[in-house]
């Protein structure tokens, strides 16, 4: 009988399972000897069966088919053996393919939080920023607005000045000069003269400030942002401009009472 030849297949064994199939093969070949080795009663027929078997070669079909039988056996075993080597190697592949996805996610949910945090924290800079400029910029606007307005003297050419500024805001008419030409003559850059004696007074109703307005005109021709005080310099020369400008044109039009 020919030796039994192991496929190539099983060259890439590992160790311990070669070991394994060494034995399963040595067990094929103990059992094949046992079935060609004769038993007691064969030994004593042997003498006459080898002189007439001499000149023949050994063909005993029994132990041809018992051989077959093993190395089929073996191949077999050989075979279930590699398919166990895989699964084992197939579940070894997966349990670090596993085990790679589970870090490579661990890793992705680390980087989001990080992203997410990084984020938040930059937004919170950047409206910190915008709440920043912002207030600056209100502080800015709001020294401008006080750089901008103008400061009066508290005097006759204060007093007109500062009339005339919110004049013309109210778009009534009215020059420096017409304005102090009236006051003059009225009551002498007086803020505090109050005549008794014309015919006004007679009525209840002196003419008061510096162009000597009476109470009901001064409430019907008051503008609004000055003061509700007939003595005050300012609100006496708006309302009593607002007058002459409904009734005259303007103050630069009044030459006399008026």
């Amino acid at each position: 009988m020919s030796a039994t030849r192991i496929p190539s297949r099983l060259r890439r064994l590992n160790k311990v399972q070669k070991i394994s199939v060494a034995g399963v093969s040595a067990l094929g070949v103990a059992a094949l000897t046992f079935s060609l080795v004769p038993s007691n009663a064969d030994a004593e027929i042997a003498p006459q069966a080898a002189a007439a078997a001499a000149p023949v070669a050994f063909t005993n079909a029994t132990g041809t088919a018992q051989a077959k039988t093993v190395q089929n056996s073996m191949i077999e075993q050989h075979s279930t053996a590699e398919k166990l080597v895989k699964a084992a190697d197939a579940a070894k592949a997966k349990a670090a393919a596993e085990t790679k996805a589970k870090a490579a996610k661990a890793k992705a949910a680390s980087e989001a939080k990080a992203k997410a945090a990084a984020d938040a924290k930059d937004k919170a800079e950047k409206a910190a920023k915008a709440k920043a400029a912002a207030k600056k910029r209100a502080a800015e606007k709001a020294n401008r607005s006080t750089a901008r307005k103008p400061v009066y003297a508290n005097n006759l050419d204060g007093w007109i000045r500062e009339a005339m500024a919110i004049m013309k805001k109210e778009g009534i008419p009215g020059s420096y000069e017409g304005i102090h030409r009236n006051i003059i003559r009225e009551s002498s850059g007086n803020r505090w003269a109050i005549n008794n004696w014309d015919i006004n007074a007679r009525n209840g109703v002196p003419s008061k400030g510096l162009l000597q307005v009476i109470q009901p005109t001064f409430d019907r021709y008051h503008v609004a942002g000055t003061k509700k005080d007939l003595y005050d310099p300012v609100a006496n020369i708006v309302a009593a401009c607002n007058y002459a400008a409904d009734r005259y044109g303007s103050m630069d039009n009044v030459n006399s009472a008026y």
